[in-house]
């Protein structure tokens, strides 16, 4: 059984983020309409949601991911999980309802004076139903929908959202996806497996997704392998993506380095080199001794990261970027190990085209090819389940391709598994006619000649006119 290495994962995983919200964190709060929102939780502090309310920080500190709270005053009541419900089909329709103005005689002062005198949101839904002139000729279906658009505008619900790459993804692409390079969650997988991202590897990354890329590629080693991100910046970039994903930060800086362009470079110098003088030298004070000893570990940072890069032997290189590509993986591929990943994800076709076209007469690169993901989302409730009206275009396009090493050094494959063969063979064969080792050395040495003498007869012999 895999139980112990099952444990041990989970252990790295829980030792990576943690399992409950804790003091610092950003939080992402799903609201009453579907929408969500991320709070910065500070203790002592009060958040506050706009119309849904306001509460104390310290209420959520310590508490589990994916609890439903009901704000009551300024305390929080934790709501037991809401349960599907079938739908009785009727004979009613909706071709004799008429929407106007007089249909609910219940106006908005009265509606506000029941919120202001502290009046439960499910008692003012009740009045509006009760009240409504043309509910009950509703549908069963439309009686539900008003339930909902009632309950999103009158609720003082919220669910704590775990802070998961496709729930982050999936939130930066309804707020804002052109930060994310219009990188849905479906592409974004597509992304992690073309690139074979797993516990245990190395990875380089160019990520211009808000750092979207680096998130799942931190989730996916689960604190256990190494990835060096390449940017612009001279300092490490404040990824908007990640701080929502709570990352313990010690765990972090072990595994992930970030890079600019000019130190990604090996005839590149470091204009950040350490002064001469030590941080312990006698009259210096205790500032300045500080701020050497910080340089000093930038320095060594730096350097180390470096070293990692020119190493070489990453299990793949992933790319967002709408710097030139030819020149990224100019300058990137070399440090990728033999059948490794490249994946470039760009909004358009057209960068990724070209790109395709250069890569398919370079030795280097196996089978490059360009996908394009499409997802349609579905709602799904009993008798209800249909695919959603509204979808997004398109998650951007993606290309892959395998590094391969030219080498024309290389045997041929059929010539090496023929002589592995005859080797097994004749240990298997009669043991009283021993042969050395040059004596099957030799035999191989003939049999090669023989098939490139085959080959090359049968290439003379096309070769002669008809």
């Amino acid at each position: 059984m895999d139980t112990p290495d099952c444990e041990n994962s989970l252990t790295t995983l829980n030792s990576f983020k943690e399992t409950t919200i804790q003091s610092g964190h950003t939080v992402l709060l799903r609201l009453p309409n579907g929408e969500t929102k991320g709070f910065k939780v500070e203790k002592d502090a009060t958040v506050s949601i706009g119309r849904v309310g306001s509460f104390r920080a310290n209420e959520l500190i310590g508490q589990p991911y994916g609890l439903t709270y009901e704000i009551q005053g300024k305390e929080l009541t934790v709501q037991s999980p809401r349960t599907l419900q079938e739908v009785e089909e009727t004979d009613a329709t909706n071709e004799l309802i008429n929407d106007d103005e007089f249909v609910q005689p219940l106006t908005l002062d009265e509606i506000e004076a029941l919120k202001n005198s502290g009046v439960h949101a499910s008692e003012i839904i009740k009045a509006q139903i009760e009240q409504h002139a043309n509910y009950s000729l509703k549908t069963e279906y439309s009686k539900e929908k008003y339930r909902q658009r009632k309950e999103a505008k009158y609720s003082k619900t919220f669910s704590t959202v775990e802070p998961t790459i496709y729930n982050v993804c999936d939130h930066w692409f309804k707020k804002d996806q052109n930060r994310i390079r219009d990188i849905r969650p479906d592409t974004l997988s597509q992304i992690l497996n073309l690139a074979n991202i797993r516990p245990g590897g190395r990875y380089i990354v160019v990520d211009e997704a808000s750092g979207l890329l680096v998130s799942a590629i931190l989730e996916r080693l689960g604190g256990e392998g190494r990835l060096i991100s390449i940017c612009d910046v001279d300092s490490p970039p404040a990824y908007p993506v990640m701080t929502l994903m709570n990352f313990r930060k010690d765990v972090v800086t072990k595994i992930h380095s970030s890079l600019n362009w000019a130190t990604a470079q090996e005839d590149y110098t470091p204009a950040s080199a350490l002064p001469q003088e030590l941080s312990s030298e006698v009259g210096k004070s205790d500032r300045h001794r500080i701020r050497l000893d910080k340089r000093k570990i930038a320095a060594d940072t730096l350097t180390n990261a470096r070293e990692e890069l020119f190493a070489g032997e990453y299990d793949a290189l992933v790319i967002a970027s709408d710097y030139d590509l030819p020149d990224i993986l100019e300058n990137l591929v070399p440090y990728v190990a033999g059948s490794g990943s490249v994946v470039v994800q760009s909004p358009f076709s057209q960068p990724l085209t070209e790109l395709q076209s250069k890569l398919r007469f370079n030795p280097n690169y196996l089978a490059p090819s360009i996908t394009e993901s499409w997802l349609r989302r579905y709602q799904v409730l009993p008798g209800r389940t249909h695919p959603t009206m509204n979808a997004s275009g398109s998650g951007g396009f993606l290309l892959h391709a395998l590094k391969v090493y030219d080498d024309p050094n290389a045997s041929r494959v059929p010539s090496h598994r023929q002589s592995k063969r005859r080797k097994k063979e004749a240990n298997e064969g009669d043991s009283s006619t021993p042969q050395t080792l040059e004596s099957y050395d030799a035999r191989e040495l003939e049999e090669e000649d023989v098939i490139v003498a085959d080959e090359e007869g049968q290439t003379s012999e096309m070769e002669q006119p008809s």
